[in-house]
């Protein structure tokens, strides 16, 4: 049955409310070490390796038309089989290693979304042919240092946690917020700095933002929504959602003033009552977009024969 990463502990498709808190006790299991996260940001050979494997990755999932999912699964395992060794692999001269991690991954990731994994096609394109023996050893490899931990929690297995305690009404907002988080969640898994924040907190922050941008009004019920959960861990949400929304910043803003690049700071707030406190960091962001936006238009507006 086809693996389902919003409801990792499950194999029906409702989503079981009795499995949440075994989600959030279970989830520092589904995460790379601290050890590697260390190795990461101190040395070039880690950090070089992981990025190159990543692209390999998407450029399979681009290459194969696989679903976004599909890539997601295959990074988890490849991080957290990364973060369980010494990596002899990292050696120079050895460039073949990578490629068959990668192409494992891949493979177990297929299996696991009972999907067709063209392997002989994949490795014709990036020049490198492993037997099937090869693949399966290194698969039984990567299963053994991750205990057989292939119902991996990720983020996506808290979106409908939070989603329901918002009490939205109206189901296509409701999928408008979800597509919303899902995507900045995509981008996010494709950057080291969020691989030390549990899955929950990457889930919580990019609602946060996806519902600044979204509805507005409601934010402030949303934010305490959130802030209530007592699984969540204030300071390491507003630390990740600092670093989310420096992300889309990086993506979005034109050019910014260091000044008005204050931290979000509604979380430090709580739920106060007050609705006319001081314009926030997001607010600062969706103005921003506005303008992006509006300068595009005008910029391709006299080319457009439409």
């Amino acid at each position: 049955m086809d693996f389902d990463l919003e409801n990792p502990l499950t194999i029906f498709n409702e989503h079981q409310s009795e499995s949440i808190p075994n989600l959030f006790a279970s989830e520092s299991d589904h995460m790379p070490s601290k050890k590697f996260l260390k190795s990461l940001k101190t040395s070039d050979s880690y950090f070089s390796f992981r990025q190159e494997a990543v692209s390999l990755i998407l450029r399979a999932q681009y290459s194969c038309k696989f679903e976004p999912f599909f890539a997601y699964l295959a990074i988890n395992y490849m991080d957290r089989f990364i973060s369980s060794q010494e990596i002899p692999f990292l050696q120079q001269g050895k460039p073949w290693i990578m490629r068959l991690l990668v192409v494992s991954c891949l493979s177990l990731a297929a299996k696991m979304k009972d999907t067709h994994f063209p392997v002989t096609n994949l490795q014709r394109e990036e020049n490198s042919i492993f037997d099937m023996q090869t693949i399966n050893r290194m698969e039984l490899l990567i299963l053994d240092a991750l205990n057989w931990r292939m119902r991996s929690i990720t983020p996506f297995s808290f979106l409908h946690f939070f989603i329901s305690s918002f009490e939205l009404q109206d189901p296509p907002l409701t999928q408008a917020l979800k597509d919303r988080a899902t995507e900045v969640i995509f981008r996010a898994h494709n950057e080291i700095k969020f691989l030390e924040f549990k899955p929950s907190i990457i889930a919580a922050s990019a609602l946060l933002l996806a519902s600044h941008e979204l509805f507005p009004m409601q934010f402030h019920s949303f934010q305490c929504s959130i802030l209530s959960c007592e699984s969540v861990n204030k300071e390491n949400l507003l630390k990740c959602l600092n670093a989310v929304q420096e992300m889309e910043w990086c993506e979005s803003m034109l050019d910014t003033d260091s000044s008005t690049r204050t931290p979000l700071s509604v979380l430090d707030r709580h739920c106060s009552n007050s609705e006319s406190e001081t314009t926030t960091a997001t607010e600062l962001l969706i103005e921003k977009k506005e303008i992006k936006r509006h300068k595009t238009i005008g910029r391709y507006s006299s080319s457009s024969s439409k």
